[in-house]
């Protein structure tokens, strides 16, 4: 198993392009990482990387490595998935990230339901707005709204989500009730922003009787925390787009009110990414089939109501 851990080092050190990165990646330290690198260019007889003070770059023969040492490792994963399908007995971590709204109210409840049926594997959360980057963040499954940039990952639709654009009823009777798309930019509301750092221009999604149309809106309100816009909308600070599976609640209890209804938001896509290695995974294979049978069916109770 030692050439096969040296592999696995040296794929982590070549995707992540830094020795330290890998070793925490792998729960290694620097010192082990090197030392794997230099067994592996030793029995190879070659120079995988070029190694300076600042940089880590790697070697043709290292880059020609690589594109045989994934094949390497996806053959030898897709072997031991063949005999836990077998057995059935899964086990060892799984790291999955999801949208904070996503993750709290559709992933976290269900992960209990899975845990007590395969009792050998553990879930390892991680919930964040911003973008993440499975293979340099070392993740197994991402859930997420909206279209990937990343083209080279896989993709397994969930749903259509429903969104609806809304504001507390104090809000409307201070600056009335919007109708339209055009109302919200040209009316000067306050819209709530979800926005990260190096974001481009705001803009809003709507359907209109032309088509989609993009509605450039603005407000003194942003965060990269999509609950935050949320407690912002309900304490009567602006209008918030959000999925409704999130703030159903508050839709029912009167505390959010649809507004806009004549230019409603787009749908927006729900989806999982992986990559094709860790697909082979049956651990990442079975909680990814496990949680959009039951994302969809929340989704599609709350698109009812």
């Amino acid at each position: 198993m030692s050439y096969l851990d040296n592999i696995r080092t040296f794929v982590r050190v070549y995707e992540l392009g830094s020795m330290s990165a890998a070793g925490r990646d792998l729960r290694i330290s620097p010192a082990v990482t090197s030392s794997r690198i230099s067994q592996l260019e030793e029995h190879l007889g070659v120079r995988l990387f070029q190694r300076t003070t600042r940089s880590l770059t790697p070697t043709e023969q290292g880059q020609s490595f690589y594109r045989g040492a994934t094949e390497i490792l996806e053959a030898v994963e897709s072997a031991e998935a063949q005999i836990v399908d077998i057995t059935e007995n899964l086990r060892g971590s799984l790291y999955v990230a999801a949208p904070l709204g996503v993750g709290r109210r559709l992933i976290a409840p269900q992960v209990p339901d899975f845990l007590e049926t395969y009792p050998e594997v553990s879930i390892r959360l991680r919930l964040s707005d911003r973008k993440v980057d499975l293979t340099t963040e070392g993740l197994d499954l991402a859930f997420f709204l909206g279209q990937p940039e990343d083209s080279n990952l896989r993709i397994r639709k969930i749903a259509d989500v429903a969104r609806v654009l809304c504001a507390a009823p104090d809000y409307i009777a201070r600056r009335g009730m919007p109708e339209s798309g055009e109302d919200l930019v040209d009316g000067g509301h306050n819209c709530l922003n979800l926005r990260f750092p190096g974001a481009t221009e705001f803009q809003w999604l709507l359907s209109t009787p032309d088509g989609p149309k993009r509605f450039r809106v603005s407000g003194r309100f942003e965060s990269d925390d999509g609950d935050v816009l949320t407690d912002w909308a309900l304490a009567g600070h602006g209008v918030v787009m959000k999925p409704v599976f999130e703030i159903v609640d508050h839709l029912r209890s009167g505390a959010l009110v649809p507004v806009a209804q004549k230019t409603p938001p787009e749908p927006i896509q729900m989806a999982c990414l992986f990559t094709h290695r860790r697909r082979q995974d049956p651990k990442t294979r079975l909680f990814m089939e496990f949680m959009i049978d039951r994302i969809s069916k929340v989704i599609k109770a709350t698109a009812s109501d």
